[in-house]
């Protein structure tokens, strides 16, 4: 018997669930282990490690662990950028997708360069009040 091709839609949906079943293993990883430790293990930030600032995403992990966790007062301390700039881009992208238009346009590109490259600029300035959360490290 010969195998069945797949249409566009079960590859689609085949696609899907992957995904959601990675970042389900991704936040479970991070949910149950604990970013804030200096043993957690992970990549170190490729951009830290080379320049010695913190990048815009920098914390993200800890600020998803604490969001898991519901300490949203530890999630804004550790990536404030990520916590209300993540939701607020994938509800333009959802709205505009919604409307028929295009979610990637130029303006949005320069957009979020712009806003990343002020809040790099911004949390590696000496006083900084929000400085990520480390454990022990």
């Amino acid at each position: 018997m010969a195998p069945r091709q797949l249409t566009a839609g079960s590859h689609r949906l085949i696609v899907g669930l992957g995904t959601g079943v990675a970042l389900l293993g991704a936040l479970a990883y991070i949910g149950i282990g604990d970013p804030h430790s200096p043993g957690f293990v992970f990549l170190p930030c490729p951009f830290k490690a080379l320049t010695g600032w913190n990048c815009p995403a920098c914390g993200g992990l800890r600020m998803t662990h604490d969001v898991l966790h519901g300490d949203f007062a530890a999630a804004v301390t550790d990536n404030v950028f990520l916590l209300v700039g993540l939701p607020l881009l994938a509800a333009f992208v959802l709205v505009s997708r919604a409307r028929g238009r295009r979610a990637s346009t130029p303006a949005l590109l320069v957009t979020v360069i712009v806003a990343a490259v002020v809040w790099t600029v911004a949390r590696n300035m000496p006083g900084f009040p929000l400085v990520p959360t480390i454990i022990g490290g």
